[in-house]
């Protein structure tokens, strides 16, 4: 990673110091543990399964104070760590760490698209540091190979209880946010034979 001029490649950098870079960095990069690490671009039908999703959620919480964002909001998940959701969703007053408004800590639905280069990540580190922030209610995991949308969703005890929905003609519930998304509509235009992995 070639970080800008101005700083000094290191092996730790504070959380201060990676927000401050990340104000002109040439790309967006997440903040774990010390460490800066780049993100790769997304192909054309991860992008396009993003903003369906975001779509279908923007007009389903429409008028209940929610605000669905996209994948350049920054999710603080934990001490130490900030995270590029594909999707988030905040519903009331947002709640933000440090001065600015670029990093969220309080969302209630986060959506990550899996890819090849990312699924491992999103299925164990990730969704690890996703648990700790005490606002989530939901998780999903979304294939690009087929219709299918893995939903964990926050239960007693801070169980997480998984449901996996499958096939176009199927409807995801989301309980939490009285939300039903059908998948038609999170895979509009998405043809599985030629999808590209990213």
């Amino acid at each position: 990673m070639a970080l800008p001029q101005r700083y000094v490649e290191k092996d730790f950098y504070t959380e201060d110091e990676y927000l401050r870079w990340e104000e002109d960095a040439p790309y967006k990069s997440e903040y774990v543990r010390g460490e800066i690490r780049a993100m790769s671009g997304g192909t054309d039908y991860h992008n396009a399964i993003c903003m369906n999703i975001g779509s279908a959620l923007v007009v389903a919480l429409r008028g209940r104070g929610c605000l669905v964002m996209s994948p350049d909001m920054k999710v603080r998940t934990m001490d130490g760590v900030m995270r590029y959701p594909d999707v988030t969703v905040v519903c009331g007053p947002r709640q933000f760490h440090g001065r600015g408004r670029s990093v969220i800590t309080n969302p209630l639905l986060v959506v990550e698209v899996l890819s090849d280069s990312t699924e491992g990540t999103d299925r164990g580190e990730k969704f690890l540091e996703y648990q700790a922030i005490p606002s989530l209610t939901d998780y999903l995991l979304v294939s690009q190979r087929t219709a299918l949308v893995e939903h964990y969703a926050r239960g007693q005890s801070d169980h997480w209880n998984y449901q996996a929905v499958r096939g176009l003609n199927s409807k995801l519930i989301i309980p939490s946010l009285s939300v039903t998304l059908t998948l038609a509509d999170i895979y509009d235009q998405i043809d599985f034979g030629e999808a590209d992995r990213d």
